[in-house]
């Protein structure tokens, strides 16, 4: 590699933690090899490109260099999510250092979450969700008898009253009921045994985007970018079309009727889901440019009946956790206002990656 780097930090070659080197204007003067690997991308294609294209819509960094260069100290931000152009995310820790060397005059370090840390995240979040999920269940176990009961004493006073007039109001009970009594179905039916079979991750994707035109106003825009040469997944096509839709669905309510959303997929190369390590796991990306997750909520939206929309019954997000648990998948958000980002890790078994090239 010919990397136009001053002699005074030739030692960042060797080092195994990722370095960025940036001038006044907030270009790129030089990157290392580990950063190369860590944000896959080589150092010609980002030399002269400004750090804010490097990293788009990362606010936490961007702001970073800025104090960094206002105070003319060192400035640390732990544990953040950062998007490269390629829109690959990586959790990071990142040191900004001022440097007086002309052109350079920020050093960035950045140093990648520990995989460890990244586990237990995974198993504090499956605890929760587990311990959600038999909560939901208990409380509709207990919810629907007396349900039942209501609504049969609506229909019989319903037919017992001498005006008809009155009857209004014992349909509002019955309707009421038959609301809830829905909202009890979709608490359980998380508890259905899942079908896998083969399946193509864009048949499901397609589904939910005719589901969306059809349901969404004319000023919300669902663009497609895939990357049709994934192989397939075993998989329960419905719960994955539910879990799918219920975030996307979220999208559009939140954009208020103009908008854009993405449907991407790519290949993910060596990925640790739920303690197993898998060649390849299929990222599934729900993309909008909606006013964001409110910022109180932002760390609870996969807990039940937590809602940032008013009328919502905040059941959406948990569902599509379960559902993608249960396919030894993960899923994860990031979200600002312009940029809501909802990844998704499907494992890929080892016999369905017969002669599949991952693409860079």
């Amino acid at each position: 590699m010919d990397h136009k780097i001053p002699s005074s930090f030739t030692g960042l070659e060797h080092l195994a933690t990722a370095v960025i080197l940036i001038d006044t204007e907030r270009k790129v003067v030089y990157a290392n090899p580990a950063a190369e690997i860590l944000f896959a991308v080589s150092a010609k294609q980002i030399t002269d490109v400004n750090i804010s294209q490097v990293f788009p819509d990362c606010e936490i960094l961007h702001s970073a260099v800025e104090n960094a260069i206002i105070n003319n100290s060192p400035f640390r931000e732990h544990e953040f999510l950062i998007t490269t152009s390629r829109q690959n995310s990586i959790a990071v820790t990142c040191t900004v250092t001022p440097v007086d060397l002309a052109p350079t005059c920020l050093l960035l370090e950045f140093q990648q979450m520990d995989q460890q840390l990244r586990i237990a995240r995974e198993e504090r979040m499956l605890i929760q969700q587990q311990a959600n999920a038999e909560l939901l269940r208990n409380l509709a176990h207990e919810i629907r008898n007396p349900l039942g009961g209501l609504r049969g004493a609506a229909q019989l006073l319903e037919h017992e009253l001498p005006q008809v007039n009155l009857r209004e109001y014992t349909q509002v009970i019955i309707k009421e009921a038959d609301r809830l009594q829905s909202l009890m179905d979709r608490l359980l039916m998380p508890h259905r045994v899942p079908k896998y079979e083969p399946t193509n991750v864009h048949e499901v994707l397609e589904r939910v985007r005719s589901l969306l035109l059809a349901e969404s106003p004319k000023g919300i825009r669902v663009r497609r970018d895939y990357d049709t040469s994934l192989p397939e997944l075993i998989g329960d096509r419905e719960k994955l079309i539910q879990a799918v839709l219920n975030i996307a669905r979220n999208a559009v309510q939140a954009m208020q009727g103009q908008g854009e959303v993405i449907l991407r997929t790519r290949a993910e190369r060596q990925v640790t889901l739920a303690k197993k390590r898998y060649r390849v796991a299929i990222k599934l990306q729900i993309i909008d440019n909606g006013p964001g997750i409110p910022a109180d909520i932002r760390e609870r939206i996969f807990y039940p009946l937590v809602s940032g929309r008013d009328g919502g019954t905040g059941l959406g997000l948990t569902l599509a956790q379960t559902f993608i648990t249960q396919h030894h998948g993960m899923i994860d958000c990031i979200s600002q206002p312009g940029n809501t980002n909802f990844t998704i890790l499907l494992p890929i078994e080892t016999t369905a990656l017969k002669g599949f090239i991952v693409r860079q």
